[in-house]
């Protein structure tokens, strides 16, 4: 069982690079039939995956398969939506909007896995750790709750005037 694993995520990860370094490498601005041949793709990709694991496993594990697919799917649209609003928020080109995204993507990941792990390793090691995520938990929910009408204005931000990050600077941030 261990070695499956193994070789489902070799084998996604392999998916990962061929589309994101391969077949899309170009900076050309993708329409809208070719992104939804390219999403009729990958899911079907996942459909034949689930069949494999309805022959495999089982009806009961191909069902839980399926239904983390369709979770993470529909959080992944929810996810365009929040990046389109940054794009046009920030005037991202759309021949650029694939790098950011791959590399907002893969940073997200990164950071990701990082963060489970050195959970996972301070909740071993400190079980009490888990109280005091739980009360910054409940602090930053009452703090959002109480928080009001704040607003944040990207332009004002003092790190867009460092030197190192002028081309990071929002559309007209230095007009002020």
């Amino acid at each position: 069982m261990l070695y499956f694993w193994i070789l489902f995520n070799l084998f996604a990860l392999g998916m990962l690079v061929l589309d994101l370094l391969v077949l899309q490498r170009s900076g050309r601005v993708m329409r809208s039939r070719e992104a939804l041949a390219w999403s009729a793709m990958w899911i079907g990709l996942a459909a034949a995956f689930a069949g494999l694991v309805f022959f495999w496993q089982g009806r009961q594990i191909a069902l839980e398969f399926v239904t983390g697919y369709v979770l993470e799917l529909s959080l992944s649209v929810d996810n365009l939506f929040i990046f389109l609003v940054i794009f046009k928020y920030f005037a991202v080109p759309e021949q650029h909007q694939r790098s950011v995204l791959f590399w907002g993507i893969l940073g997200a990941l990164l950071m990701r896995g990082f963060f489970i792990l050195a959970g996972v390793g301070l909740i071993e090691r400190f079980h009490w750790i888990l109280y005091l995520f739980g009360a910054l938990l409940i602090y930053s929910g009452i703090r959002l709750g109480f928080s009001g009408e704040h607003q944040v204005d990207p332009a004002k931000n003092p790190s867009s005037e460092e030197p190192c990050c002028k081309g990071l600077a929002p559309p007209n941030a230095g007009d002020r």
